[in-house]
């Protein structure tokens, strides 16, 4: 394996299938680095029927058509896990834990999060069998039948009470006394008056119990310290969600409080070359068809960033020359005519100066990197380093004696 990639990214959930399926059918070497089975939380999912153009599919089997795309335009695979990174300079490195270098022109990390886990008997057997962290995704599986979700704040009794649309009925196991909620007023007062949720207050779960699927619960009164079982089909944890980010925290990565990477239509995080896609991401919807379409815009965007950092590269840096940088818009008559004109001068000078033109539609890195708001304008470079920028005006005159 070369370890040397035009993009990396980290994950190989919906959202860093569909990033790689874009890298690769744009000519990038792109390679996928995941510690876990392919397709992430998607994996555990039994049945998936609102992903378009799929009625109903297992969540294994969607990604696995995801990685099939993907191999399709020669992406490569890892099974590792990164936990270390390099990422302010422009070419990006990763450390994996099996002490692998890789290095790339850009990162998108999608790795995803993963549901805080109570770790009691039965729950991570039964798996995906009755067991599930996602009403949006599971909740339709329990038509008619008994559901007990664990929680009290807002995302366990607003899923509650989305589950209620589907389940006979929905137990609700709180730590509190009996009245108190950890979710917003308004949510209480709804769940409360929902005909088809129950609460058990002072209460906790011991363990999730069945063989194949979900048979019941066990329960604990904490007041009482009694024991009992609760009959059921399925157990929703909704006791918080944790993404997968720790391994960013010396890395530059801008993060809010909780982990997640805040970042822009186009998935940049605060760092140049670096995206970030799909749950570790702060983002409204956590489903795979809105995973699948981050994705797509960060390797879209990454795909235009490495062209410029190419281009700057050839044509910029490596300028035996000095360059003048013009920065147009295709929008902007005013900048078009503006753009001709440097290019009649440069003639003039051609010896001195070569000429490279920009579109800030579609060029915005290098816009970013000089400073430049507003076109037409020129600057000056030598060997990529700015000299100066031209006051520009439609005048030859004083457009040469800048330049003499």
């Amino acid at each position: 394996m070369n370890n040397s990639y035009d993009l990396i990214i980290i994950g190989g959930g919906p959202a860093g299938l569909s990033a790689a399926i874009y890298g690769g059918r744009a000519k990038l070497k792109t390679l996928i680095i995941n510690k876990g089975p392919i397709g992430g939380m998607v994996d555990t999912t039994r049945e998936i029927v609102n992903y378009p153009g799929y009625i109903n599919i297992s969540g294994p089997d969607l990604m696995r058509d995801f990685k099939k795309h993907a191999e399709s335009f020669g992406v490569e695979f890892l099974k590792d896990e990164v936990v270390n990174t390099d990422f302010p300079q422009p070419i990006k490195k990763v450390t994996t834990k099996k002490k692998k270098d890789f290095s790339a022109k850009a990162v998108i990390i999608a790795a995803g999060n993963t549901p805080r886990l109570l770790n009691i008997p039965g729950e991570k057997e039964l798996r995906g069998n009755g067991v599930a962290y996602c009403a949006t995704c599971d909740a339709e599986f329990f038509e008619g039948e008994d559901v007990v979700v664990i929680g009290s704040g807002d995302q366990a009794i607003e899923e509650g009470m989305f589950i209620t649309k589907f389940a006979r009925k929905v137990t609700v196991i709180v730590l509190h006394n009996e009245g108190i909620l950890d979710c917003n007023k308004l949510s209480a007062e709804k769940a409360f008056k929902n005909e088809k949720m129950e609460f058990v207050w002072n209460s906790t779960i011991e363990a999730v119990l069945g063989e194949d699927n979900v048979e019941g619960v066990k329960i604990k009164n904490l007041k009482t310290g009694s024991s009992s079982i609760l009959k059921c089909q399925g157990v929703f944890f909704f006791v918080g969600m944790i993404p997968a980010t720790q391994f960013l925290k010396e890395s530059g990565v801008e993060m809010d409080p909780r982990g997640y990477i805040p970042v822009n239509e186009l998935m940049e995080t605060n760092l140049s070359g670096v995206y970030a896609v799909g749950d570790n991401r702060v983002k409204y919807l956590r489903q795979v068809v809105s995973a699948a379409g981050d994705g797509a815009s960060a390797a879209v965007a990454a795909e235009r960033y490495i062209e410029e950092l190419d281009a700057f590269q050839n044509n910029i840096a490596n300028n035996d020359k000095k360059v003048l940088l013009v920065f147009f818009s295709a929008w902007c008559t005013e900048s078009l005519e503006f753009s001709s004109c440097m290019e009649e001068l440069q003639q003039e000078f051609s010896e001195e100066f070569n000429l490279v033109k920009v579109d800030m539609a579609t060029k915005k890195n290098l816009a970013e990197m000089y400073k430049v708001k507003t076109v037409p304008a020129v600057v000056i470079l030598d060997k990529g380093e700015k000299i100066k920028e031209l006051e520009c005006s439609m005048d030859k005159a004083k457009l040469k004696a800048q330049l003499l």
